[in-house]
């Protein structure tokens, strides 16, 4: 079995550093959002990493020069899992019926998401962070 996974191994900063040079397109997908960043979010209710942009000069050795666009991706509302601060909550029938349309559950913990409603606040204070190029809106279907 090491044999057949070895050939899926790379390093990713020789791998990244040639692409970039290449003009090749590189997209990186930030999970968690901003709020749970370990630098800006609402600690200690935070991950252990960094889910801002700058997570991929920090986790993948991309040089800041080279981060071209960067698109905040917005649901019509917010979820959040486990404890922390959550101001637009709904913790009523519209709250339960977001999280089933949804369908926000817990990728690693299989937990419910708690949910509420959409915070420009926070979104005003991630383009802050992030510095937005676009908007990507994403609705239940």
């Amino acid at each position: 079995m090491r044999e057949h996974i070895r050939t899926c191994i790379i390093d990713t900063i020789p791998f990244i550093s040639k692409s970039i040079h290449e003009k090749r397109n590189i997209l990186v997908e930030g999970a968690n959002a901003n709020m749970l960043d370990i630098d800006f979010g609402t600690y200690p209710y935070v991950t252990s990493s960094n889910c801002t942009v700058g997570g991929a000069c920090t986790g993948l050795g991309i040089p800041p020069r080279f981060i071209g666009d960067v698109f905040g991706v917005v649901k019509a509302y917010c979820t959040r899992v486990g404890d922390g601060p959550f101001p637009t909550e709904l913790k009523d029938d519209i709250g339960q019926y977001l999280q089933q349309v949804g369908k926000e559950i817990g990728v690693t913990t299989k937990r419910k998401r708690r949910c509420g409603w959409l915070d420009i606040v926070l979104l005003r204070y991630a383009d802050m962070i992030n510095g937005f190029s676009a908007y990507v809106h994403c609705l239940l279907h």
